[in-house]
């Protein structure tokens, strides 16, 4: 027996006419509905949220296939999860911006030195697409798993490694949203940030090209609730990979105060930082 929410119903939560949502599923062949034996349409709660995702791009100012194809790609919480999308489609006070690679590695660089330098207890992710591009900086963030209460990276590993006061390993699966995204994550008691970035999937981007050149949608921010969201996401993606794992980072957040609500300081700080790494 099919269940499920009825046209209706979807259109009441997402604030989307019924008449709406049939135009694109006919036009765009999206959303993909289950029918019942008498033909109707029945919607699940990863369908609403896709489809309130659609909402928040337009918003943001993409244009409907636009808008459409990114809510697919990136999926839902329970489907393909995306940090970069959990922060950017729920949060209007987060702005993105087009950054090439040589620009987010000065502002990953910036971040992790200013946890260094300033937090205490950090909780941290680091998402690299490639393993070759985590080893690169392999021993950064040895340095935060050192200070800090847990370092995790995720990157196309060959498995999970978890080793005692290291960083601990986690691989992407080959179909998830993760795989074309960029992350640096810090969550402390007295100090948040972070940097998040996407890039289209190389079938659509028609090759690398220079490495360094090669063009993300990015943000950035240091709201303290925008990245202990982050940082929830990413703990559901290790903990799909790895349970126990999962269940550790829960613990490790579930006490951990947010940072300070005004932090101008460490604004102000970290753009220097920024800044002098950008100039370099």
């Amino acid at each position: 027996m099919t269940t499920g929410l009825g046209i209706k119903d979807v259109a009441e939560q997402t604030q989307i006419s019924a008449g709406t949502i049939r135009m694109w599923e006919q036009r765009y062949g999206w959303p993909t509905p289950e029918r019942t034996a008498g033909g109707y349409r029945r919607y699940s709660e990863e369908d609403v949220a896709a489809l309130r995702r659609v909402v928040a791009y337009r918003r943001r100012g993409l244009s409907l296939p636009a808008a459409l194809e990114r809510a697919r790609e990136q999926g839902t919480s329970s489907d393909r999860p995306s940090i970069y999308a959990a922060v950017w489609a729920e949060d209007p006070g987060v702005a993105a911006h087009r950054l090439r690679k040589s620009s987010l590695l000065a502002m990953s660089r910036a971040i992790e030195d200013e946890t260094l330098a300033h937090a205490a207890r950090p909780v941290c992710f680091g998402a690299f697409q490639e393993e070759r591009f985590y080893r690169a900086v392999e021993h950064r963030y040895r340095r935060l798993a050192e200070l800090g209460d847990a370092t995790v990276v995720f990157a196309d590993f060959a498995a999970v490694r978890d080793v005692p006061g290291e960083p601990v390993e986690v691989p992407i699966e080959p179909d998830a949203a993760l795989g074309n995204e960029w992350a640096v994550i810090v969550d402390a008691p007295g100090y948040a940030a972070c940097l998040l970035a996407w890039e289209q999937p190389e079938r659509d981007r028609g090759g690398a090209g220079h490495d360094p050149d090669r063009r993300f949608e990015a943000l950035w921010t240091i709201d303290p609730g925008v990245v202990r969201r982050a940082s929830r996401v990413a703990t559901r993606l290790a903990g799909r990979a790895d349970p126990e794992l999962g269940r550790r980072l829960e613990r490790a957040l579930e006490d951990r105060p947010l940072a300070a609500e005004s932090p101008a300081p460490a604004l102000t700080s970290l753009t220097n930082r920024m800044v002098g790494y950008l100039e370099d």
